[in-house]
């Protein structure tokens, strides 16, 4: 079924507004302006506005597409902290300023979040009543997924090809008083080949994979090269009866119709697909897209 997305209200994060291709976010008590390619229109407030309020401000270097650096007022902390508490869940999430504009959490996925906890509890309380499902978060970043998953009671594996982003999810599970997640830090296409390999398998699968990336020892992640297979491998890793699957895309070039193609030729038509884009609205009703999913 074709969707759109967002996620219900959550006190510690808002989008204030959009446009001149920014965003004007809160986060706790702090608000910050960042870049947003796909916010092409108009801002709804004027500038001042904007520059009134923001604690932290992103300015893209010119020599580089990606980094740059915040302007932050003398009362910008960094890091900082924001809590999560609905659907079930309460976790903590330690945030901080990067060089690549990110915070170390991505609110439309909140969605997702609710999707994995009631899975897990389904799981648990279905026909199989398997007591800790097993699930593999891929390319997982800070673990915002993860910790969903821990919290309603899955034994999870958390891969990323990137050490420091694995100790600031470590921190984030201390933060959320959780414990028992299994750290990878290895390229996903590698890892999900061994697991396959080793005949392994999960309850529940989570991508959510960049435009490009590298591996630890510098393997090369092109998502219109590579995806089709990670694909196919993780049909072989998901458990044919008790199961769920969660893919993320942000890349432009890649439609819901695309992932909808790929999906039907990987897994079939399974139960209660839904599949579509996700967005955030600002307070002027303008919806902001943030990439396409498919989740079953």
């Amino acid at each position: 079924m074709l969707q759109l997305l967002t996620p219900g209200p959550w006190p510690a994060y808002e989008l204030i507004d959009s446009g001149g291709f920014e965003k004007l976010e809160r986060f706790g008590d702090y608000v910050l302006a960042r870049p947003e390619p796909q916010a092409i229109w108009d801002k709804s407030l004027p500038q001042t506005d904007w520059d009134h309020r923001a604690h932290a401000t992103f300015r893209r270097d010119r020599q580089s597409p990606e980094r740059g650096d915040w302007q932050k007022t003398p009362n910008m902390p960094d890091p900082w902290f924001i809590d999560y508490q609905q659907t079930g869940l309460n976790l903590r999430f330690k945030l901080a300023l990067t060089s690549f504009k990110h915070v170390g959490i991505f609110p439309e996925q909140t969605t997702n979040w609710a999707f994995i906890h009631d899975k897990v509890k389904a799981l648990q309380s279905g026909k199989a009543a398997i007591a800790r499902p097993k699930m593999l978060n891929l390319f997982a970043y800070t673990g915002g997924a993860s910790l969903a998953a821990c919290q309603a009671g899955a034994d999870v594996t958390h891969v990323d090809a990137v050490k420091p982003v694995i100790t600031w999810a470590r921190e984030n599970m201390d933060q959320s008083n959780l414990k028992d997640i299994r750290w990878v830090v290895e390229d996903a296409l590698k890892f999900v080949r061994r697991e396959v390999r080793r005949g392994n398998t999960y309850n529940g699968i989570i991508l959510d994979p960049p435009a490009y990336g590298r591996g630890p020892d510098g393997e090369k992640w092109v998502l219109e090269e590579h995806l089709n297979d990670l694909l196919k491998t993780c049909a072989d890793l998901l458990d044919r009866e008790n199961r769920f699957f969660i893919i993320n895309l942000y890349s432009l070039g890649f439609s819901s119709l695309i992932l909808d193609n790929l999906m039907r030729q990987v897994f079939g038509t399974p139960a209660g697909a839904e599949w579509g884009e996700l967005y955030l609205g600002d307070r002027y009703q303008k919806r902001l897209p943030l990439g396409v999913f498919y989740r079953f």
